[in-house]
């Protein structure tokens, strides 16, 4: 089989006809499908029906240490719901603050905080001529639109197999005192579903930043969501190894259960040390008396412990497992072989990411598009939206049926082939 780079003008021009032929019978198929996101199907959201039994006008609202879960008070979370966080995080429950429904607003908080009121009694950033933030690339849309809504700028990092250029991140970290933190998704990152490596967390635990309010923005969204029970990536815990590194305080670690029991429903945490536990209790308790304990309470009893919460994520496996598995089929069956793109085959999380010929990005998501499935926007993926290569694709398999995956997937796969074609055609002309 020859690469469509060692095919001939005429082999070419030859390939695009017959494409162009298959894309219009997609297009006459009426398909509108939006995979935009990574959004857990319906049937995951069956999975956590029964949470909505676990409580009901009979029940005994009152925790273990008699805190009423109808009233006021607990403003970092009841004991029950920070042990469950603490064992799903894997952190002592005393480090814990449990929010409410969405990590990415905890994220948010964390970030204008330190913007308003600075970190630990540093400088505000608004009142900084710069602040700068790390950002590994492809990355994490959300992330980016955080810092960029508060003007700081971002610097791409490129992301390897293990992690972040730990080299580059290093250097600036050490060298540039406005550079006060850095977008982190460990395990099964988004989009590529890499998991950083022993070496790589060690690394980010010993840095020596320029600015004493650094800090880490772990965002470890992904942490119980393996796809395989024999298959699967080991992250060394953050807090631990940056307290035996001598930086207890060098990070903020995010987590929810919005994609565990119900997105925009679930329960999230911030695990730290206890001096920015200090830090931000003191601005919380101005901001709430306190999160939805009843919440709180309706996941601990509905778990009933951590072994139920990884009883629970194997269901999701189960369900997700088989459309990660046939787009990655998919794409190998109509692409392997032809030098055209290359995926990643992640052991867990939400994505797959899909590198294209360089050029090819935009176009091939805007072909999709207009045969009827919408995709997340090339350039997301980076910060501002401005992928310099436009070749990065993130591909969310999780919201479609398998058989509304399959005709996206083969979709996708002929628009890779007839956009790298049209632009390899285009280059030989040239």
């Amino acid at each position: 089989m020859k690469t469509y780079a060692e095919m001939s003008r005429e082999e070419l021009e030859n390939e695009i006809t017959q494409l162009k032929k298959e894309y219009q019978r997609f297009q006459g198929m009426g398909i509108h499908l939006n995979m935009s996101r990574g959004v857990p199907c319906k049937e995951q959201l069956d999975l956590s029906m029964q949470m909505m039994d676990v409580l009901d006008s009979d029940s005994d609202l009152t925790c273990d240490d008699g805190t009423d879960c109808r009233n006021y008070g607990a403003l970092t979370g009841i004991d029950e719901a920070r042990e469950l966080l603490g064992d799903m995080m894997e952190n002592n429950p005393k480090d814990i603050i449990i929010y409410g429904n969405s990590s990415l607003n905890v994220m948010y908080d964390t970030v204008s905080r330190a913007y308003t009121h600075g970190i630990m009694g540093s400088t505000p950033w608004c009142k900084l001529d710069s602040v700068k933030f790390l950002c590994p690339v492809p990355g994490y849309d959300r992330h980016f639109a955080i810092t960029q809504y508060f003007g700081i700028e971002m610097i791409p990092v490129p992301m390897t197999p293990t992690g972040p250029r730990m080299d580059i991140v290093e250097k600036l970290v050490a060298e540039d005192e406005a550079v006060k933190g850095i977008w982190c998704v460990p395990k099964y990152s988004n989009p590529q579903g890499y998991s950083y490596s022993d070496e790589t967390v060690r690394r980010f635990a010993r840095l020596e930043p320029a600015a004493a309010d650094f800090r880490i923005f772990w965002d470890n969204a992904y942490g119980m969501h393996h796809l395989y029970d024999e298959k699967q990536d080991y992250l060394i815990e953050i807090l631990a190894e940056c307290k035996r590194a001598g930086n207890p305080d060098l990070v903020y670690k995010f987590a929810s259960t919005s994609k565990i029991t119900f997105p925009g429903s679930g329960i999230a945490a911030l695990a730290t040390s206890p001096n920015n536990m200090d830090d931000i209790t003191n601005q919380l308790k101005r901001q709430t008396i306190g999160h939805d304990k009843v919440n709180q309470l309706r996941h601990v009893r509905f778990f009933g412990g951590i072994h139920g919460m990884v009883e629970h994520m194997r269901k999701h496996a189960d369900i997700l497992r088989p459309k990660f598995e046939m787009v990655e089929n998919i794409l190998e069956e109509k692409l392997g072989g032809l030098g055209i793109g290359s995926w990643t085959k992640p052991l867990g999380g939400y994505f797959i990411h899909f590198e294209s010929l360089p050029g090819c990005a935009k176009a091939i998501v805007a072909r999709a598009k207009k045969a009827g499935v919408v995709m997340t926007p090339a350039g997301a993926t980076w910060p501002y939206g401005k992928d310099p290569q436009d070749n990065s694709i993130r591909i969310a398999p999780t919201y479609p049926s398998v058989q509304d995956l399959s005709v996206a997937a083969e979709l996708f796969a002929l628009c890779v082939r007839l956009v790298s074609a049209e632009k390899l055609l285009e280059e030989k002309g040239a």
